[in-house]
């Protein structure tokens, strides 16, 4: 440092007595040629003292400090020089040197590298390498800026101010490149999880020991809004994708219950039932407990995505429904508990009704509509009341016979048809107590509508059964 001044004061005097004698000044750069390489090796000390900071302040903290004096004591001797030349035209050689700005561009390499280096897996190798990643990263970054706020800030001028932003730059390029990758759907709810809930919480940048270090209000966003609108775009277009895949194959699975030979599960009250509600609303809580993650707006526009293919899901499950009733009309003998599986569907209705509610009252926020609950709505009535006159169809389609008889000769002179009537109908109606309020009261009502004599013979003739009975 010393050798080097004299030659900088060698040389301005020089300079000033006569500028343009150019063979003095070569003597003088030729007698302190080496000053320069010193210079150089020593700069490169600095910066490995400089790339190994977080270790060196735990282990020597005062190697740290004398860097950074060198450092500051050459910036102003660069400021120094630059006013001088401003005044007389003249400066040595190798100046400005600029070592401040290389110092906090070797700290952001240094941060960076740090930030790169927390990939310990790939993605190929491990479904949750993301998850992993980004754990590693709170951890690295949560535990460098305690050492930093606790040692670090003591060997910087306190001006300097750099470690939080350097950090925050450099986890900022790192979840970007992440982001601009082919992620999975829930590879994009953990990154924005991670981005808009994890990076501010008091696990990372707001934990107590940095609170009062700087003002977290003022970072700016990790990733910019374009890109996080991109990523939830994304998602909702994976997430439909898959949700219509789901619920396709969830009713493909409850068509086959329809089929089988045993009676379907009753609830606590012994309606039948159907897994396919249960399926269905706890896929819908799943994606909806992942998109609360990330914030509210995006939880509540998950719930109306979902209400949404939810009536696309109804409208085919009418359809169904219509058709097993039509393959039944085909061979009434099969499936033989069609009964049973019908009114199941019925009850069915009911319980998402229930479960639509529930999820609304969870998850949104404001007690307005939605523009598909009326749809939803005016579907599940269909359903329920599409069941229930295939069930009084085949009521009567039992009946048919015996109700022909009734006010005949044959049932004058000696007919059973009464007595039979009045057991098939009370026997349906046994399985009909199994239907859920307030669809219970449809086989009955549907028909008086209709104003058919028939169902005032039968209701009739129950009447008549009951009071025979009582």
């Amino acid at each position: 440092m010393e050798l080097e001044c004299s030659r900088d004061d060698l040389m301005y005097e020089q300079y000033r007595m006569d500028s343009k004698n150019t063979s003095d000044m070569s003597l003088i750069s030729i007698y302190f040629e080496d000053v320069q390489g010193l210079s150089d090796e020593l700069a490169k000390q600095l910066w490995m003292i400089l790339q190994r900071s977080m270790l060196t302040v735990r282990r020597d903290p005062t190697m740290l400090v004398s860097s950074v004096r060198i450092i500051e004591r050459e910036e102003k001797i660069d400021r120094r020089m630059v006013d001088r030349k401003k005044q007389t035209g003249f400066i040595p050689p190798g100046r400005p040197k600029r070592w401040k700005d290389k110092m906090f561009q070797v700290l952001e390499g240094t941060v960076g590298t740090r930030i790169e280096g927390t990939q310990s897996v790939t993605k190929e190798a491990d479904k949750m390498w993301l998850v992993r990643l980004l754990e590693i990263t709170r951890k690295y970054v949560l535990d460098d800026l305690i050492v930093v706020k606790n040692l670090m800030v003591q060997c910087f001028p306190q001006h300097y101010n750099t470690f939080f932003g350097l950090y925050h730059n450099a986890v900022s390029s790192r979840v970007k490149e992440l982001a601009s990758e082919d992620l999975e759907a829930n590879e994009i709810v953990s990154l924005l999880t991670w981005v808009l809930n994890t990076y501010k919480s008091v696990e990372m940048m707001g934990h107590p020991e940095l609170f009062s270090e700087y003002d977290i209000n003022q970072l700016e966003p990790l990733l910019p809004q374009d890109v996080v609108d991109d990523l939830l775009s994304k998602y909702v277009k994976t997430f439909t994708s898959n949700i219509t895949g789901w619920l396709r194959k969830a009713l493909e699975t409850d068509k086959k219950d329809w089929q089988k030979e045993t009676e379907p599960e009753a609830d606590q009250d012994g309606y039948y039932q159907t897994t396919l509600p249960a399926i269905v609303f706890q896929m819908f809580e799943q994606n909806l407990q992942v998109a609360a993650q990330i914030d509210i707006d995006f939880k509540e526009q998950v719930l109306k995505l979902c209400l949404k293919q939810m009536n696309t899901f109804l409208i085919r499950y009418r359809e169904e429904a219509v058709t097993y009733k039509e393959e039944h009309m085909r061979d009434r003998q099969m499936p033989q508990c069609y009964v049973q599986y019908m009114i199941a569907i019925i009850n069915n209705c009911q319980t998402f009704k229930e479960s639509i509610n529930s999820l609304k009252r969870k998850y949104l926020q404001s007690s307005e509509p939605t523009d598909s609950d009326a749809a939803i709505e005016r579907t599940l009535n269909e359903v329920a009341k599409e069941g229930c006159q295939f069930l009084l169809d085949e009521v009567f389609l039992d009946l048919e016979h015996h109700l022909n008889e009734l006010l005949t000769r044959k049932w004058l002179t000696g007919s059973h048809a009464v007595d039979t009537i009045c057991v098939t109908v009370e026997d349906y109606f046994n399985d009909f107590n199994k239907i859920k309020k307030p669809f219970n009261q449809f086989p009955v009502c549907i028909r008086l509508e209709d104003g058919c004599v028939t169902c005032d013979l039968v209701i009739c003739t129950r009447c008549d059964y009951t009071n025979h009975n009582m």
